[in-house]
């Protein structure tokens, strides 16, 4: 495993860092996943790093970065309009790599990342921003569908702008959303989306021993799933 390539992104008249994952040239299969991280962890965690090896291990190129105010080292989001202003701009510097620029995009995260990248496509599908109407795909490493604790604000309007192929990763223990509160959505709304489950996981994809897997096992298969369907995109 070859270490991570160090990337520096210009944000508005801000920068932030990205790393680049870049898959072994003989397994790569033309995917690049951007991640962001979630609200109360860097890029560097260590969900973060375990999903980027993993993925890129399986023949992705992948790119995680941070949002400004955790580059800044500040615990609360940004809002907004900021966060979304850092992951468009890590898309088009992501884009502007020449080793990338052949790959089919995918952008998602873990939690508030995901949350971002879905703001962000839905956004571009009613705008007709060329720079992310170029996303094949998203991915949600455990999609906040509601503050904890309540199930009544729920976060998907918007996701019924975005025309390209979902992949929630959902676990059954996920105080944010489980796969049984999502799958009624992804029917009302019509998504062309599809749920991963995880048995007896929470949001981080924890599930207790009883549940017949190893926490190994639990990751690994939930990045086979992501390599499976990444593939299948056009």
């Amino acid at each position: 495993m070859s270490e991570p390539q160090k990337l520096t992104v210009k944000v508005n008249d801000d920068q932030t860092s990205a790393y680049l994952y870049a898959a072994e040239r003989k397994r790569r299969s033309g995917v690049t996943v951007v991640l962001g991280h979630g609200a109360g962890a860097n890029q560097l965690s260590g969900f973060m790093q375990l999903f980027a090896n993993g993925l890129a291990d399986r023949g992705m190129d992948v790119v995680t970065f941070n949002f400004l105010y955790m580059e800044r080292g500040r615990g609360a989001p940004d809002p907004k309009a900021k966060l979304e202003s850092c992951y468009r701009s890590v898309i088009e510097a992501t884009q502007a790599q020449k080793k990338l620029k052949t790959n089919r995009l995918v952008i998602g995260g873990k939690s508030m990342g995901g949350r971002i990248a879905s703001q962000v496509a839905a956004s571009a599908a009613d705008s007709g921003d060329p720079v992310t109407q170029a996303v094949s795909g998203l991915v949600f490493l455990g999609y906040p569908l509601h503050p904890p604790g309540n199930p009544d604000k729920l976060r998907a309007e918007h996701l019924k702008s975005i025309r390209a192929p979902m992949l929630f990763v959902q676990g059954t223990r996920d105080s944010l959303g489980t796969p049984d509160e999502i799958q009624p959505l992804i029917k009302q709304l019509r998504l062309p989306a599809r749920i991963y489950v995880i048995e007896g996981g929470d949001h981080s994809f924890k599930a207790p021993k009883k549940f017949g897997l190893t926490q190994d096992e639990i990751y690994d298969g939930a990045m086979n799933e992501i390599d499976s369907w990444s593939r299948s995109l056009k």
